[in-house]
């Protein structure tokens, strides 16, 4: 295999192994989320006003999400973080749209949203309610 850099270790984030699943992938979720969500403001700052400290804040939070979601990996489901990840991600863009911009959010979005959490829910305490039964 060719080596274009040196083989370098990075520590996970540091987690403690009693956390149960749901409270560990739940926080996972929600950090990616809030770092994918400044990331992007960022982004949209950045393309605004050309500024290098928001192009280097923006690669720094980029840096950071991708930092954060492999260590999640280490405790929790792919699948599931990732999910959630992104229903929590698309969930705060609506938010950001309706209170910062003023998108309307009509009652087909508000349904989609509430019946995506739902199943996201089950998503996550099914698996640890299956395993405590096993």
């Amino acid at each position: 295999m060719l080596r274009l850099l040196p083989a370098v270790s990075i520590p996970t984030v540091p987690i403690p192994e009693r956390w149960p699943f749901p409270v560990v992938a739940t926080l996972a979720m929600l950090v990616l989320a809030f770092l994918d969500i400044v990331g992007a403001l960022l982004a949209k700052a950045w393309l605004a006003d050309r500024s290098v400290p928001l192009f280097v804040a923006g690669v720094t939070v980029f840096g950071l999400l991708f930092w954060v979601y492999g260590s999640s990996l280490r405790y929790a489901d792919l699948a599931t973080v990732t999910f959630g990840w992104i229903v929590l991600l698309q969930v705060g863009l609506l938010l950001i749209g309706r209170f910062r911009d003023g998108a309307p959010l009509g009652a087909g979005r508000f349904a989609a949203v509430v019946v995506i959490l739902a199943l996201e829910a089950y998503l996550i305490l099914a698996p640890a309610a299956q395993n405590a039964t096993a």
